[in-house]
């Protein structure tokens, strides 16, 4: 049982553990930028420090049973206006039908509509993340990862985060 002491001095418990056997991720190595395009003004691709060099906030969340933890990055709408989308008035008719792929590393996708994003719309802020409990995300999970607090269950904290993609549905 030597194995499970050296997991343990590693950070991994049984609750991660189990969660690795039921999701596990493709070990393709972590990603230093994130790239931002689709149907966008402005596709761009921003680096670990472009990311640290916006407006940062700090959630406390708790996923799979876990103790809260506290989790630092920057709102997923500031990353997305980096890219020229827009958002407030001007995301109005069928607009409104836009919506926002997350991809990771190993292929696992998510979506937000654009309108969850938009603080007018919504009280319940997305995060595209880059810390936990004041430490880089390790290469498990980071070098960015999308943490939902408002949702009941962790399925769209996506880790491994390597391109988010804007659709509009063509009309």
């Amino acid at each position: 049982m030597a194995w499970l002491a050296t997991l343990g001095s590693l950070g991994w418990t049984p609750a991660s553990i189990a969660q690795e056997a039921a999701h596990p991720v493709a070990r393709v190595g972590p990603v230093a930028s994130i790239q931002i395009s689709g149907d966008v003004p402005h596709p761009v691709t921003l680096s670990v420090a472009d990311i640290q060099a916006m407006p940062r906030h700090t959630v406390r969340a708790s996923e799979h049973g876990q103790p809260e933890s506290a989790y630092e990055g920057v709102a997923l709408s500031d990353v997305l206006a980096r890219a020229g989308v827009t958002f407030g008035p001007a995301l109005h008719g069928p607009a409104l039908a836009t919506y926002v792929m997350c991809s990771a590393a190993d292929g696992y996708r998510v979506v937000f509509t654009l309108a969850e994003l938009d603080s007018a719309f919504s009280d319940r802020p997305v995060f595209l993340v880059d810390r936990k409990d004041g430490q880089s995300l390790d290469a498990h999970t980071g070098p960015f990862r999308i943490v939902v607090p408002g949702d009941a269950r962790p399925a769209r904290w996506i880790r491994q985060l390597t391109e988010i993609e804007v659709v509009r549905p063509k009309s």
